[in-house]
Order: structure tokens, then sequence, then C-alpha cells
């Protein structure tokens, strides 16, 4: 990861960390650097999409201007998921697309994360180039004149074209299921509802009404806790919930159980391998995957790639290895058929289409994938420590003495790519140990961090 640039762009407290200057300067940057990797002359054009949060509007704002100080062109898409943007980013054969999410962080932080033109996120030679420019930020040539860039009255109607493309992914039509959506007051609010029409199901939205600071407030795919609630008490076949951009999806069954993006692909890719359309009968999880999925996949004839946590990560072993599906466990998966990120209305729809054809009840195919216990606990660790906390001896020690008293069963102390935390997943076959380990080595970290 380099000085600005995380695992999945830029990203912080909106103008505190990520304020209107180093938007701009992005934006400055972003469009110069990706002029100079034009093939043919001209102005490089890109689009920028955001999500609801109340400072996606100034930071939109600050990116335009440094766009176009430089001689880029721009195109607004306003409020739209993530992969919409990357899809849209393709069609229309923008040099790159630019969205402004946290995604699934609450409303006072904000990002900038960038596409290619591939529709796939910049590589992360390109990241450091711009960054480059960021820190010496008058070696950026200004426009002036003619030569200065403008914002693009747009011809794309996103929302129709984006969901036309969803829809067009699924064989007939999804009739007959009833399913409770939660937008999470988010980017999927301006999208899903035409969606659902599209493919005629029965669908009852919740948290579509976004204000500028309800995004992801106890709603949507990381507070789960009232979809469950609806799933129990409704009469409903499915319960879906995305993050605030969309670009995750994760599913409750009839019983208020969830579905996390393990349990998602492994049904996913078994319902692919029977079609004959799994490539080397093969899919790409992380190191956080389960290992009950490994048993699942196994048991299936399947074989399962890890790749590190991220999903750029999960999307780089794919393209390198030829594989279409993967993703991780927080409900990001990438169907690359179809698309070149992970989109949740994309993976709704597609486990939707699974149910339908199964005539199953959701639990039932839930149930074919069983889970080993595990638990994550969340730390607050400073930036400059979480990266090499884990060597420290006090908690070298608590976690060889964790797998230890686990047997059977493994810990893993993780840096977040995008927050200061570190992750610590504890995974066995006895769930009260597993939580009890957890809590044990979660303690040490405190401890040290002070």
């Amino acid at each position: 990861m380099g000085k600005y640039f995380g695992t999945d762009g830029v990203r912080g407290v909106a103008n505190v960390e990520l304020d209107a200057m180093l938007a701009f300067k992005i934006g400055a940057s972003a469009a110069h650097v990706l002029t100079q990797e034009r093939n043919a002359g001209g102005k490089a054009k890109l689009l920028i999409g955001k999500d609801t949060r109340i400072s996606s509007d100034m930071l939109e704002s600050a990116l335009v201007a440094g766009i176009c100080s430089v001689g880029a062109d721009v195109e607004l898409l306003g409020v739209i998921p993530t992969p919409a943007i990357a899809y849209l980013t393709i069609k229309h054969k923008a040099d790159a697309g630019i969205v402004i999410s946290a995604s699934h962080n609450s409303f006072e932080y904000n990002g900038i994360k960038i596409f290619a033109g591939s529709g796939y996120k910049l590589s992360d030679e390109l990241e450091n180039r711009i960054e480059e420019f960021i820190d010496n930020f008058d070696s950026v040539p200004k426009a002036s004149h003619e030569h200065l860039g403008c914002v693009i009255r747009s011809s794309i109607d996103p929302v129709v074209e984006y969901t036309d493309h969803l829809a067009e992914t699924v064989p007939g039509d999804l009739s007959g299921l009833r399913v409770a959506v939660d937008c999470a007051n988010g980017a999927s609010s301006t999208t899903v509802t035409r969606l659902m029409r599209l493919l005629e199901c029965r669908a009852d939205l919740r948290f579509y009404e976004p204000n500028g600071i309800n995004i992801n407030a106890n709603c949507g795919s990381t507070h789960l806790e009232n979809l469950q609630e609806r799933m129990r008490t409704g009469n409903y076949d499915i319960g879906i919930a995305f993050d605030g951009d969309a670009d995750r999806c994760l599913v409750v069954d009839e019983r208020g159980e969830v579905l996390d993006g393990d349990r998602i692909m492994a049904v996913c890719a078994a319902h692919m391998k029977k079609l004959g359309k799994l490539r080397g009968n093969a899919f790409v999880a992380t190191i956080m995957s389960n290992m009950g999925l490994h048993k699942y996949a196994k048991e299936n004839g399947m074989e399962i790639k890890c790749a590190n946590v991220g999903d750029r990560y999960v999307l780089e072993m794919m393209l390198r290895d030829g594989y279409i599906l993967g993703g991780e466990q927080s409900g990001h998966v990438i169907f690359l058929e179809y698309a070149s990120t992970g989109d949740g209305q994309l993976t709704a729809i597609q486990f939707m289409h699974i149910l339908k054809e199964s005539g199953k009840k959701c639990s039932q195919i839930a149930d074919e994938v069983v889970p080993w216990p595990q638990v994550q606990i969340n730390v607050k660790v400073p930036n400059s420590d979480k990266h090499t906390i884990a060597e420290r001896p006090e908690v070298a020690k608590s976690i060889e003495e964790g797998n230890a008293a686990l047997g059977e069963g493994r810990i893993l102390v993780r840096a977040s790519g995008t927050e200061a935390l570190v992750r610590v997943m504890v995974e066995g076959v006895d769930a009260d140990k597993v939580q009890s380990v957890a809590e044990q080595v979660a303690d040490v970290i405190r401890s040290v961090v002070g």
C-alpha cells in the first residue's frame, strides 16, 4: 500500500484526513497520469459517481476542479453503486472511473477509488505515480485557455444502463420470490427498485431514504439485526443486505441466519460447476475463508485458491490464473463473466436465481455448507503499529498459547487495509474455546498498545 492509496483507494474522515485540497490534488494528479497513458491524442475523459454521504458533493466538486485544471473532461453520473461506475467506464470507453465512497464505513468517512479504462482498479504502479505527483504537486502541468477541461453534459442514464445489464445476467425472471432488501441508505437506493421490477420479484425495501448522514447507520451488510428480525417474523423467501456503495452483499435466510460471502460463493460455485461453467473447477477465496468452506469444496470436487485479504488481491489471482469466481467473507463476490469488480446486486440476483431454480428454501441451500465456528474481533491500533503488532513478543506468545488451546483450528492477526485497527480471527471446532481464545489475544493487543 502507498502513502495515500490503501487496498480500496484513499479513505479517511471527510474534511479532516480527506479534505477538498487533497481531493483536488488526487483529481489533477490522476488525470495527468491517465492522460500520459493515453495511446491516442486529445483530452482524457473521466466518469465520477458517488454514494449518499453528506461529504460526497464537496469531494466531487474538488475532484472536478482538479481534473479540469489539467485539461481533462468529466462526466458526472451522480449517486450510483461502485460497480456501476466500473461497468460504465468500460462501456463508454472512458479513461477512468472515479467513485466517491467509503463503502461500509459510517457517514463521517469518505473515500476516493479509481478504476482504469479496463474497469479494474488501478495498478500499484499507476497509484504510485499518482502519489508522486500529489507529493510534488507543483510538477503537475496546469492547462489554460482552450486547453482547460470541462464538465461534459452526460448522455448516460446510469441507472437504466446498469440495471439493464444486471437483469440480462439472469435467464428468465425471479417471479414468485419474496425478497426483503436492506439498501443501507446508500447507493443501491437509486437502482434496486428498477432492478427488482425488471426481474419481476416481490421486493420489500427498507433503509432506502438517504439523508447524507444515515448511510450504514444501524443498517446494511454490517448491521444485519433489523433484516434478521424481518426474516424471522415476515413472510419472505430471502433477505438481501448491501453496504453503502453496494459492492458487497450478504444473505439472510428465512430463519434469520446470515450467509456470509463464503457460503454465498460456495452455493454459486457448485451451481456453476453443475453447468460446466466453473473454470478449473476452482474459485478464489482469501486466507480468512472458513475451513468449512474448504471442506465443502473438497467434498463437491472443487478446489479453493487463497489470496491475501482484499478484493484487489482476489481479482489479481483470478486474472492471473484464469478463474471466473472469487470473493471474500464480507460479501465482495466477483463474477468475472459479468463484472470487473465485486457487485452486491449482481451477487444477490445470481443467488436468487439459484434459489428459485432449486425449489428449496434458502435455509436448505445454506445448510449444505457447514461453517466452522469463527470469531473476529477488531482492535484499534495506530496505523504506525498495526502491521507489526503480531510480531511483538507478548502478542506472539498469546497467539502460540491460543493455537495450543484450540488444537484443531487457527489464529490470524491481520492489519486492516482501510482503518487504524487489526482484526483478530480465530477459528476452530469448539465455539466456546474459539471465543475465549479470540478475546484473550485481543486483550493482549489492547494492553500492548495501551
